[in-house]
């Protein structure tokens, strides 16, 4: 529990950085007269569509978790599981939501290794939702297709590489041939493996990517609505290209969130392409970011508060524990359990 608070510390003090710094770039004066004439409700129905996104993202994990055959978890608890996966949301890549796996672990005692694929899922149906909006967005101007391309490529790979039996059944190979601690994990690499492979399959592939396709509209949209805010009239299709893109750099780029990167796409695509004024660009970039990720970290902190006041003992020895070996295999009682 305390590395996971001393992510989020080391995160904050990074973006505290960032956004400082791009006010001082931008002008403080010129940041000002923006947000003197923004319209303040449009920040909460930007919040409220991020809530959506987490919402329908949610209802990707609970087809995941049918179609592994994992039983037993409450809607709730299952809600409050994939919320408080945003705890480590400003890791590079997301990769710290593998954290939800650690917590069904301790609450249900479900294997990490079985549910730890389906962050991998998630990830995939996201680019690929991602990817689709940009393609929508950029219709009707040059130069946005690049980066639907080389998202395209990447996806085209990863699906390569779970699809081929002969090319992942090698990979495994290898590394259950080296030593030390990378072999002794490979055999839960090929429990997990088999698991993407499930869920990675056609017909589990299409409804979690329409899911993700609508889930990100939502988060576009949140910077449509802070641009109209400030009275701008971006469209939605330009909106939807501008916030895609950058979370696809700030996802590509293995750093806390993708801080720095999201930011500086979408400062930089809102003035050049956007044709928004310095001040503009840059307070509706940082309000958008509070929405859709700080936001996110805050929801995801209550949820797991939430959750420890279920379940008393969830991460009380994390400290002590290796999050892929579990130690025990009862769940965590729950408080209003019956003894």
């Amino acid at each position: 529990m305390r590395r996971t608070f001393h992510h989020l510390i080391l995160a904050m003090v990074l973006a505290v950085g960032v956004y400082g710094g791009y006010a001082v770039w931008s002008g403080l004066g010129k940041l000002k007269d923006s947000l003197s004439h923004f319209e303040a409700w449009t920040f909460v129905a930007a919040c409220a569509l991020a809530f959506g996104n987490y919402t329908l993202r949610f209802l990707k994990w609970q087809f995941y978790l049918a179609r592994l055959g994992i039983v037993g978890v409450s809607v709730g608890d299952s809600f409050l599981t994939f919320l408080s996966g945003f705890v480590l949301t400003v890791t590079p890549g997301k990769v710290g939501e593998v954290f939800k796996s650690l917590v069904l672990f301790e609450t249900h005692g479900i294997a990490i290794e079985r549910t730890a694929p389906i962050i991998v899922a998630e990830r995939v149906t996201d680019l690929i939702g991602i990817i689709t909006l940009i393609v929508l967005g950029s219709l009707g101007f040059s130069g946005g297709l690049m980066w639907a391309g080389a998202g395209a490529v990447l996806v085209g790979l990863l699906l390569v590489f779970i699809s081929s039996r002969r090319l992942s059944s090698w990979m495994l190979q290898t590394l259950e041939a080296m030593p030390g601690p990378i072999g002794k994990i490979a055999p839960r690499l090929r429990d997990a493996h088999a698991s993407l492979a499930t869920l990675l399959r056609v017909k589990n592939l299409v409804p979690p990517t329409l899911l993700s396709i609508v889930a990100w509209a939502f988060e576009c949209l949140s910077l449509w609505i802070i641009l109209r805010g400030f009275g701008e009239t971006t469209s939605v299709a330009l909106a939807a290209f501008f916030y895609a893109t950058g979370t696809l750099a700030g996802a590509l780029v293995p750093v806390p969130g993708g801080l720095g990167v999201t930011e500086s796409a979408l400062k930089e695509q809102l003035q050049t392409l956007g044709h928004v004024s310095v001040g503009t660009s840059t307070a509706a970039m940082m309000l958008t970011r509070f929405a859709t990720l700080w936001f996110a970290v805050l929801v995801g902190l209550v949820a797991l508060a939430l959750l420890r006041g279920r379940y008393p003992r969830l991460l009380a020895d994390a400290a002590t524990k290796s999050p892929t070996v579990p130690e025990a295999s009862e769940p965590v009682v729950p408080s209003d359990a019956s003894s």
